[in-house]
């Protein structure tokens, strides 16, 4: 283990654990999860009756609280901050709803946020990458598109995008979310790789990625940065190469139209970048607000390209259709 357990008494407050999990301490942060397990249970089964329904929640409420250990206000009150994102988590259930989001939408921050300081401010650790790179490709990508990317894609959109069915989304989730908590207890002794440092080298990636389109670049760049038999996918369809993406950019550029970077996530094989759409002033509704840029990774190279668009905010406040590719 490493410090932080030792220092503390026998029996450490759920402060004293909260202050070590948020310093990187796997132990500390299981062991408040188990303190409090049973609480978070018993919620779900209050709201949600006796079945899988209950005990998936617990999983998915505990995997959000690994990605907001930070956010808690009163660490003397984490047992009941932990039940409140079960009890939010089962009303989404029951509302047939998206869970949760475990950030918050990215691209409502400023233009200039420093994608390192969104990074910090959300205790991102490198542990937990680790333990997602444990994942196989397909339970990894459903997980980051779901509880890791700022957009949080529905269920059904989610297997519009990996081509698969609704049903095989949520049975993908659930395994990915028992084995996260498993892989999550095997890392923390581990050396971890410095899940800061590949975001931030990612999101080089993306704005020069951007950069090199407006000036011209586009092909030169993903010349070299992608695999040669790279391809563009809706779904499980391969629906063009690189040639298909470089003239889609151009065909962009051309309209007028921007993307201009918002923020990223990475692990070992899979990455999504977030980018706002810039329509120009002529034609504002040109292309929706906001795109994921969704990779699947070969070697370090993009191999496989899906774009997920969100909805446009209607007149009335409600969101209009989510285009899933391009």
């Amino acid at each position: 283990m490493r410090n932080g357990l030792h220092d503390l008494y026998d029996h450490p407050s759920d402060a004293e654990l909260l202050r070590c999990a948020r310093d990187g301490d796997m132990a500390a942060l299981g062991t408040l999860l188990e303190r409090h397990r049973a609480g978070m249970r018993a919620l779900a089964l209050s709201v949600l009756g006796y079945g899988p329904e209950a005990e998936d929640a617990v999983q998915e409420g505990s995997l959000i609280a690994l990605r907001r250990v930070g956010a808690v206000r009163e660490p003397d009150s984490v047992g009941a901050w932990l039940r409140m994102i079960v009890r939010n988590v089962c009303r989404s259930r029951l509302r047939a709803a998206p869970p949760v989001t475990p950030l918050p939408d990215l691209s409502r921050l400023a233009a200039g946020t420093d994608p390192e300081q969104v990074i910090e401010a959300h205790a991102l650790s490198d542990w937990i990458w680790r333990a997602i790179d444990e994942l196989s490709p397909a339970l990894r990508m459903t997980l980051m598109l779901r509880h890791f990317s700022p957009r949080t894609p529905s269920y059904e959109q989610v297997a519009a995008l990996c081509g698969v069915p609704v049903g095989t989304v949520r049975s993908r989730l659930g395994e990915a979310r028992r084995k996260l908590a498993e892989a999550v207890a095997g890392t923390a002794d581990a050396a971890h790789a410095d899940a800061r440092a590949a975001v931030r080298d990612t999101a080089r990636d993306a704005e020069e990625t951007l950069t090199a389109a407006e000036e011209g670049r586009f092909a030169e760049l993903t010349a070299e940065r992608w695999t040669p038999d790279v391809g563009y996918y809706t779904g499980r369809q391969r629906v063009g190469g690189r040639d298909f993406l470089v003239r889609g950019m151009a065909c962009d550029l051309e309209a007028g139209v921007r993307q201009r970077f918002v923020s990223a996530v990475t692990s070992r094989e899979a990455t999504i970048w977030e980018m706002d759409m810039i329509n120009p002033s002529h034609r504002p509704d040109h292309c929706p607000p906001a795109v994921a840029w969704l990779m699947t990774m070969k070697d370090g190279r993009m191999h496989q390209l899906r774009l997920f668009h969100t909805a446009r905010e209607q007149a009335d406040g409600t969101n209009g259709p989510t285009t899933l590719s391009t």
